[in-house]
Formats: C-alpha cells, structure tokens, sequence
C-alpha cells in the first residue's frame, strides 16, 4: 500500500534589489535622509531635494521651467555652477548627464523611490568623481504594491506618475513612469515684458523597468529607462529638448556574519540635447535666433565593482571594511549654427571630445562602546582625450577655426576621515575632515553657450576642481525627534567660474559678435572658494497629531581671484546665498484629513561672477491638504508660491529681471496598494 505524502513546503524566497546596504560609517558624516513620506508631497525629486538647506539646482526656479542646462545639482550654496558640483546616483548609477553634468529630473518620479540620502560634504570612498560638494543617493522602490498620483494644475498643468511591483514567479518586475505638462509661465513680468517674452512651457515624459531576479544568495537587477522633456525657454524662438535612455546591470549578495558581500555593476547612458538661444531686442519688443544646438550626442558608460566585510571583531569593536574600483568615460560632441546677422546662420560648429577616470578605493568603520571611527583612501586617473573643435562658414564652405586640443591626464588622491562619540542623554559628536576632486565636463570644457545676449566660451584646458573641508557636529535623537547644528569649511581649488572678459557690442576671437546689452565670458579655472558655514535642522513632534519641522543655513562662500582674475577677489560665487531656512508644520487634523505647510527663505544672490546683478530675497509659503477618500485613496489640494512673491531668479546686463513661477494651485488623487 502507498501512501502519498503532502508536498514539503517551499523555502520562501525573498526577492530584494541588487544593493549593498548603507555603509556603516555613513552615520559619522553629515548625512539627511529624506523618506517615501516627505519625497509623497512633491510633484518633483528637486523640489523635495529643496526642503533640505542650501540644497538647489543654479538658480532658483525648480525643474519645472528650469533649463536642462541649469539644473546642475550643487549642496551648502559654495559655489553652485549649471553642471552641478554633486553627484547623484540611483542604486548606483550616476544619473549625472555625461555631456553636461546636469541632472534631468523628470527621468526619476518621486512616486519611484523608497527615500534618498544626501551626504554633504566631500564624497570620497566609494562616491568617486564628481561627489565635490557631497552625495545625493536615490534608492528605487523595493517593496511589494505600488503608488498611482494624477493631478491638475495652474496654467495647464497635467502630471500622471506612478509605480508598482508585479511577480513573475520568483522574479520580480518594478515599472515607473511619469508625465508632466504645463503651459508654464512668462518668467519676465510687468512693464519688462515684451513681445519677445513667452511662456516657460513643458512636456516630459519618462519610463522605467526593473528586473530582480534572485540568484541563491546573491541578486540580479536589470534595469532600463527612457525620457524626453521638451520645454520652451521663455523667449520667442528659443526652445530645448533633452531626451535619452539608460541601462544598467547589477550583481551583488549581501554581506553576513560568516562571509562577505559584494557588488559589481555595470551602465551605460544615452543623451541627447538640442537647444535654441535668441538675441533679444532692445525693447523685447522681437528675438533673432543667435543659436541652433541641434544635436548634442553623448554617452557615458561605467563599471564598478564592491567586496563588503561587516561585524569582523576587533579590538574590543567590530570593524566593517570595504574595497572596490570603478571606471566612468563620457564622449559627446555638439553641432550647432550660428552667426545670424539678420538673414541666416552663417557659421556651423562642431565641437567635442571624452573624458575619462578610473579609480580603486579603501573604506573602513570601527565602532567599539560609545565611538564610530570610519575612514576612506581613493586614487584615481582622469584624462581628457581627443578634444576637437570645427568651425565653418555656411556661405562659403571654407573652415575658419579648426582646433585640436592636446591629450591631458593626471592623478588625483582623495581621502576621508570621521570620528562620532556617544555622550548619553541623546547626545552625539562628530568631526570629519575630507577632499574630493571633479573633473570639468565635456560642456564646460568644449561648448560654448549663449544666454540672450550674453555669451559664455568653453575651455579645453581646464583641469579638475579640488575641493577640502573640515566639520564637525553636535546631534540630539529621540522617538519624538531631535535636532543636529554643524559647523563646516570648504575649501575649493581651482573652481570653473565664468569670468567676464568683454562687453556688447563687438566683435571678438573665436567668440563672434556680442551684441548690445550682452557680456563674453569664458569658463576658468580663475578661483579660490573658501567657505564657512553653518548647518541647523530640527524635527520635533509636538504631539500625536502635530509635527513641526525647521532647518537653516548659513554659509559665506568668497572667492580669490589671485593674480589671473583679481576683480573677483572678495566676491561671492555667482547664485551663492548666505542664509537660506525652511520650516514647516504637520497636522494630522482628523482621521482623514492632514495639513502640512512649509516656508522657505533665501537671501540675496548674484546673477554674475562680478556682483553686479542682484537678485533681491525670497520667501514663498507652500500648503498641501489630504483627504482620505477611502483606505488607500487621497484627494490631494496644493498651493505653492500662496501669496504670490516675486522670485528674481535672473537678470540681465540692462536690469531685465527674470522671475519664478506665481502662485500655482493644483488638485489630484493617490492611489496606493
């Protein structure tokens, strides 16, 4: 007789994203983490990264109107520059543009991420180029079900953003996407605006898949993604479009007791940039097309590779370690016309060339009783290749500039050290001192840009920015909250700045003519920036129902000019605030309804490296109301700029000021399983 028995049950298996957990001495340095919560309430990743002091893109305008080419990242208002002196990394992979450097913020939804962690200061270790001003680290959703948000608002706006997680047997598939348009707005105002001024419009648009597939111990992530955005640029005439797609293949197993984990990672990314500038009339009153930025290809592509031991004993401690090496390159060209004089293009460029850098690394923590030690070695090799840069007249045919620039390379050491202490009651110190290092990129160092009348030439022969500091802070945790004060100096060598060398009208090498109205600058390495700041954050729950939050910044960030640029000695970085502050108060008013409302502050900015132009103070109020229709179903309302302020946010060299956007309502749903 047989007897049949029931089938031996399943192991379960847990199917996780191919990362390697936060690092152990992360906790030493200055580090924000924000969550799925707070990133819940914005329509935008840099608008939620604005909640966070001193964290902007150049200027002061979100993704929403701003220029691909101004929405370089930069933290603690050093020297904020267009192409960005952060890096930002999605599990990973840098999602910098390899051209530019600039982040496209629309390829990520904020509705796509589980939380991000902004490390300021340098970022050496495992951060590697580019992390000059700190790290900003984006992790991907990871667990089950999913999150569906539409909205309506102010001026044409319309957003559909999602993600959600489907399993396929043991695999498991993460798809985001999102959609984002508006009629935008006129950034020049008033008695100011002319014919010439036209809204800031947008459409963007982006998709992306991932794939975890559990291999034994070990993961397997896919990914691919894609995105367009196309926007105007707030003159008749002038437009951009910047579109491009990413792949990326991650191996790692997490570390354990008994054995080490590891990663190893590859990526490649696609751009593609094409962008329109205008002269604009002396009364705004028309523009002529000064520049057609066609086609900018450019790819980036890296490899990197981790091996993590955790919990090793160690004098009285455990020791966690880590070793790795990646390697980045980035090749593109721009291909332009220009030279309008009132019939036609009659130049055509076509500049370009790759940069490289390649590195290994050595990351180690201790942490014994009350103390966290943690520190970190980097070397790296940059070069900057077959630079290249081909101009020619459109009438004749005949080559006017034909350039090659010399092949360049050098050798970089960045290291980093941090000490954190227990003192009991909540309490926690901190010191750390670090370098870091970021290659120019290839925009900076082969394209020449132009801005309404004002003109910007590239710089084949800058060499990469150095940037050292030292902090230290003081921290107070419990479950209701806590508050953390830093203290900070950076110092930056070598710093791109675009220095004015002439003004309009006239004609000068290799730039062309500058009309009236218009400066030349070209991009140096002309600065020193020193920079001291100061760094409060509070968060504090005032009761079951009530959260009040608040942070500032303070930093003084001056430039020294030294003998090649003395006029900028003295001076404070172009779009460098000293002060800036949010605050904000949550109210879970109800059991269905929440309030939340958030002020924020800037001083004083100047639009140029001279100080010329300033850009007045700012403060703007934002509210959000939830209503919670049913479990898992919000019906959102949102204000933001409430009371209307006038935001400078440019100005031009005959005092035509550019502001940001008006008072926006907007109403949606969310949907979340």
């Amino acid at each position: 007789m047989l007897i049949q028995l029931p089938p031996a049950p399943l192991p379960e298996i847990i199917v996780t994203a191919a990362r390697l957990p936060p690092a152990a001495g992360e906790a030493a340095f200055s580090v924000v983490r924000l969550d799925d919560e707070t990133l819940g309430r914005a329509l935008r990743l840099d608008e939620a990264l604005a909640t966070v002091p001193a964290v902007s893109l150049f200027r002061r305008t979100s993704s929403l109107s701003a220029s691909p080419t101004t929405q370089g990242i930069s933290l603690r208002a050093i020297a904020p520059s267009g192409a960005g002196r952060t890096l930002v990394t999605l599990d990973g992979v840098p999602l910098n543009d390899p051209f530019g450097g600039w982040v496209i913020w629309s390829r990520v939804a904020p509705e796509s991420l589980s939380g991000l962690d902004v490390v300021r200061g340098a970022g050496a270790g495992p951060y590697g180029a580019g992390a000059l001003t700190g790290v900003i680290g984006l992790r991907e959703r990871d667990g089950a079900g999913g999150v569906l948000d539409a909205g309506l608002s102010s001026r044409g706006g319309r957003r559909l953003a999602g993600s959600t997680t489907v399993y396929l047997g043991p695999v498991r598939l993460v798809a985001s996407g999102l959609y984002d348009t508006s009629d935008g707005y006129v950034p020049v105002r008033g008695d100011q605006a002319g014919a010439a001024d036209t809204p800031l419009d947008l459409d963007a648009r982006s998709a992306a898949l991932r794939a975890d597939v559990p291999l034994g111990q070990a993961a397997l992530s896919l990914r691919a993604s894609t995105w367009e955005e196309d926007r105007g640029s707030g003159l008749a005439g002038a437009r951009a479009n910047a579109s491009g797609s990413s792949l990326s293949a991650t191996l790692a197993r997490q570390p354990a007791a008994d054995r080490p984990g590891w990663r190893l990672q590859a990526w490649q990314t696609r751009s593609d940039l094409t962008n329109g500038s205008v002269a604009v009339a002396a009364d705004r009153s028309a523009t002529t097309a000064a520049n057609d930025q066609f086609h900018t290809p450019a790819t980036g592509q890296g490899l990197n590779a981790a091996l993590r031991r955790s919990a090793v004993a160690i004098a009285g401690g455990r020791l966690e370690w880590e070793l790795g090496l990646d390697a980045r390159s980035a090749e593109g060209e721009t291909n332009e016309r220009s030279g309008n004089f009132g019939s036609g293009f009659t130049r055509s460029r076509r500049a370009g060339g790759e940069t490289r850098v390649a590195g290994a690394y050595g990351e180690g923590a201790w942490r014994g009783g009350d103390w966290l030690l943690a520190g970190g070695l980097r070397l790296d090799h940059w070069t900057s290749e077959n630079g290249h840069r081909l101009e020619r007249s459109l009438t004749t045919g005949l080559t006017t500039l034909d350039e090659t620039d010399p092949d360049r390379s050098g050798t970089v050491t960045s290291a980093r050290v941090a000490a954190r202490r227990d003192l009991g009651r909540d309490l926690a110190v901190r010191a750390a001192a670090y370098s870091s290092f970021r290659p120019a990129t290839l925009n900076e160092l082969y394209r020449p840009f132009r801005v309404g009348n004002d003109l910007t030439e590239a710089n084949a022969a800058l060499v990469p920015e150095r940037l050292t500091g030292i902090e230290a802070g003081l921290s107070h945790t419990t479950g209701d909250g806590g508050w953390t004060v830093t203290l900070f100096r950076n110092v930056i060598e070598d710093a791109v700045v675009n220095v004015t060398i002439g003004a309009g009208p006239g004609s000068f090498p290799r730039a062309g003519f500058v009309p009236s109205g218009g400066v030349l600058r070209q991009r140096q390495n002309a600065a020193t920036v020193t920079a001291t700041g100061l760094e409060l954050t509070g968060d504090r729950r005032l009761s079951n129902r009530l959260r009040l939050r608040a942070a500032l910044s303070v930093t003084d960030a001056r430039l020294d000019g030294g003998s090649q640029a003395p006029q900028l000695t003295g001076l404070r970085p172009a779009q460098a605030a000293i002060w800036s502050a949010t605050a904000g108060l949550d109210w879970q008013a109800s059991s269905r309804l929440t309030l939340a409302g958030t002020v924020q502050f800037e001083s004083r900015r100047f639009d140029d490296d001279l100080n010329s132009r300033t850009l007045a103070p700012a403060t703007t109020l934002g509210l959000r109301a939830g209503w919670v229709l049913a479990p898992g179903t919000t019906l959102w309302l949102a204000a933001d700029n409430l009371f209307d302020a006038d935001v400078e946010v440019s100005q031009t060299a005959t005092g035509v000021t550019g502001l940001g956007p008006p008072r926006s309502l907007g109403l949606g749903l969310r949907l979340t399983r």
